[in-house]
């Protein structure tokens, strides 16, 4: 088979597409003949060798996939032969025309939804609903702040809220971003490269403020979240790309709760969760991955650049 593979830490140039044998699956494995690949910013950390856990070299990037099943290990009682699914881990990852999974990270993509669209599943919507109803515990009727709602998480996030009955405020910094995030049918969506914009969304919410805020990018906002935050309002940290001068008094001040999420720390009882929510929120129509843009395995090291370099608005696939 076909597969991307990474023999040293760095730039982006560093994976190279080479053969490598077809994996077999057995005891409660998978084999997934892959379809499309998801390219999450997560990977690009991974791929310089700059995040605190790395796979040993040489390895094939990626868990993000979709396609259908291969053949199954002799334990497998989930899955067969011809079901559509996606992956949300690989064992020899994804970048790949094949790759070997778990039975318990798969999950069944219903036929309304695309290989493309199944790529990009996991990590925005698996993300996305950890922080908004495991984490941050967000219910219908409240209010919620998507700080950041333009990338695949924001998006993912938007959906699910508005599917469960809250009243949703979006961020975004360009007009692509807003018409987008707006598009998703968000009750408010202000720009938050603009002064003022807090301000705005204090006013939007009769003054009260928002009860839970889903944070993209903590370094730069989480001070500024407690200016919209309502009383005993909660924050879910999904991102954050270094350190800040924080005062921890604005928690005391309303009783507010910060909370941090991994979605790798998750029971697999909480995956079990998401994966049935994912599946009913795909079949219904609910939730609606946008695909930005295909790109040919091959094509890996654009695909990290682009995933880095622009805004993405959009998931990028690789498809093998």
């Amino acid at each position: 088979m076909k597969a991307i593979i990474v023999r040293e830490f760095g730039n982006p140039d560093v994976m190279k597409c080479d053969d490598l044998a077809t994996p077999s699956p057995t005891g409660k494995q998978v084999l997934v003949r892959v379809h499309a690949v998801g390219v999450n910013p997560i990977e690009t950390y991974i791929r310089s060798g700059n995040y605190p856990s790395v796979p040993e070299l040489p390895y094939t990037p990626g868990k993000d996939a979709a396609g259908i099943v291969e053949s199954v290990g002799d334990g497998v009682t989930r899955f067969k032969s011809g079901d559509r699914v996606y992956t949300s881990f690989s064992i020899t990852g994804t970048y790949a025309e094949y790759t070997l999974v778990e039975e318990i990270d798969l999950g069944l993509i219903p036929d309304n939804i695309s290989f493309e669209q199944g790529a990009g599943i996991w990590t925005p919507y698996a993300t996305s609903y950890r922080a908004l109803f495991q984490k941050a515990k967000a219910t219908a009727g409240e209010t919620v702040l998507i700080h950041g709602a333009s990338g695949g998480v924001g998006i993912a996030a938007v959906q699910w809220a508005k599917s469960r009955g809250l009243k949703v405020i979006g961020t975004a910094s360009s007009i692509e971003g807003k018409r987008l995030v707006a598009d998703q049918g968000v009750d408010h969506v202000f720009d938050h490269s603009q002064d003022g914009y807090l301000g705005e969304i204090k006013a939007a919410t009769g003054g009260k403020g928002v009860d839970v805020v889903i944070e993209m990018l903590a370094n730069i906002n989480l001070q500024k979240d407690f200016d919209v935050l309502a009383m005993f309002g909660r924050i879910c940290i999904v991102g954050n790309r270094g350190s800040l001068d924080f005062n921890p008094r604005v928690i005391m001040g309303k009783d507010a709760t910060v909370t941090g999420m991994a979605l790798y720390n998750s029971s697999y009882a909480e995956r079990d969760e998401i994966h049935a929510a994912i599946f009913d929120g795909l079949r219904s129509g609910e939730l609606r991955p946008i695909i930005r843009k295909s790109m040919p395995l091959a094509d890996a090291p654009a695909a990290h650049r682009e995933v880095m370099e622009s805004k993405a608005f959009g998931k990028i696939v690789l498809v093998p």
